[in-house]
Formats: structure tokens, C-alpha cells, sequence
């Protein structure tokens, strides 16, 4: 099961606007250094997109078209919490669907509820997530609406790293992922806009291949 990334002209708009606002930095001489203790020359924070309303209204535009063409059976929309949360209710709201999010682990107060929203056992669900890295807090998010009896249809997300651990991930969990954009659309628009020179693009294609390893 391969990740699909939407057509050419939005998977490049995607990625150009996420560079202009500065949802997405790339810094391969001095790299960030991730919660996992990974180095590395990308940093993306795509709930920027918030404060921007322009590219709030085209990303939510973008999530919305991608859902009505590749998940014409959806029932609900479910958030990925955090991030998640803001793109979901903005993309429920466009398709007049329900909308609920998903906890990374239940409430340990009130309800205990993991999953926030009208609960319908049998409800078609895409969920939306901002970003995929390896996928795995987003598939655990799959599984629980899968034990609260909601079916998956799969998942749409902004942007993905595309690494192979993450494509196996979502073979594995049998869940559809579907992205506006990717790191290699990223790469090429970020040489066109300037950001960085075509003479990084080595080191930035081997962070993705080996991000554990790159820098070490």
C-alpha cells in the first residue's frame, strides 16, 4: 500500500506555501535536533497554517477536494489530537460532516474518554492528520476508532517525510494514506524559491533515506 500524494500543481502549492510562511524550515548546516534525538535539516510545524488565512482556506479546500474524490463513502471526520484537532473541524465544517478527535491516551479524569465526539459504531471515518512521520501515533489513533466500532477508511494528512518505515506502517495496519504533499516536492520547490542551493540536496536526500543514522 503506497502513499498517494495529490496532483503536481497542489502537492507543489502545498509545499511553496508551507516555505513561505515558514511552516516548513530547512537548515542542513545546522539541523534540529528532534524529540527522538534524530538530527535533522527539516522542521515543520504545519499548524502555522492557522494564522495564515489564506493558506488556511487552501489547505483546508485541498483536504476537503482529496476526501470527497478518494473516500466518497465518508461519514465523519475524525482529528488527530493535537494538531490534528484544527485542520479536522475546519475540513468537517467545509464537508458538513460530524467531526470528533482522538487522544494520544485517554482522560485520566471525568469520562476517561479517549475518543471526544459522538460515538456511531458502524460510521465511515477519515482522519486528519497535519503531518506523517513514521505514522505511528497516527495509526494508534486508527486503532481506537476501529475498537470503538467506527470502519477507517483511511487517512488524509498536509504532509508526509515519506519514509519507508511510515509506508510499511500503514500496509501493515491496512489503512490508506492519501498526502497533499511531500518531501520530495519540498526539495525541488524549495531549490526554485531559494532556500536552500541545489548543492544541499544531496545531504537532504540522504537524511531521508537514513534519518537515524544522518549526521551520527
Amino acid at each position: 500500500m503506497q502513499t498517494t500524494i495529490e496532483k503536481d500543481t497542489t502537492a507543489r502549492q502545498v509545499a511553496s506555501t508551507l516555505l513561505k510562511i515558514g511552516a516548513i524550515q530547512l537548515r542542513p548546516q545546522q539541523p534540529f535536533t528532534w524529540s527522538s534525538g534524530w538530527k535533522s535539516p527539516i522542521y515543520c510545524d504545519n499548524r502555522l497554517a492557522l494564522s495564515y488565512p489564506q493558506a488556511r482556506t487552501f489547505i483546508k479546500e485541498s483536504l476537503a477536494i482529496l476526501i470527497q474524490k478518494e473516500f466518497t463513502q465518508v461519514e465523519a471526520v475524525a482529528g488527530v489530537a493535537t494538531a490534528g484537532i484544527p485542520q479536522g473541524a475546519l475540513v468537517a465544517d467545509k464537508l458538513q460532516l460530524p467531526f470528533i478527535y482522538v487522544r494520544s491516551k485517554p482522560k485520566e479524569h471525568g469520562m476517561s474518554n479517549m475518543i471526544e465526539g459522538k460515538i456511531t459504531p458502524g460510521q465511515k471515518v477519515v482522519i486528519i492528520e497535519d503531518l506523517i512521520s513514521t505514522g505511528g501515533s497516527s495509526l494508534k489513533v486508527a486503532d481506537a476508532l476501529r475498537e470503538a466500532g467506527f470502519e477507517v477508511l483511511g487517512m488524509a494528512a498536509i504532509f508526509t517525510y515519506g519514509f519507508e518505515t511510515a509506508t510499511q506502517n500503514f500496509t501493515d495496519k491496512q489503512v490508506p494514506l492519501f498526502c497533499l504533499s511531500n518531501y520530495h516536492i519540498l526539495l525541488e520547490e524549495a531549490v526554485a524559491g531559494k532556500y536552500i542551493a541545489s548543492s544541499e540536496i544531496a545531504s537532504l536526500q540522504e537524511w531521508r533515506t537514513n534519518p537515524s543514522q544522518w549526521m551520527q
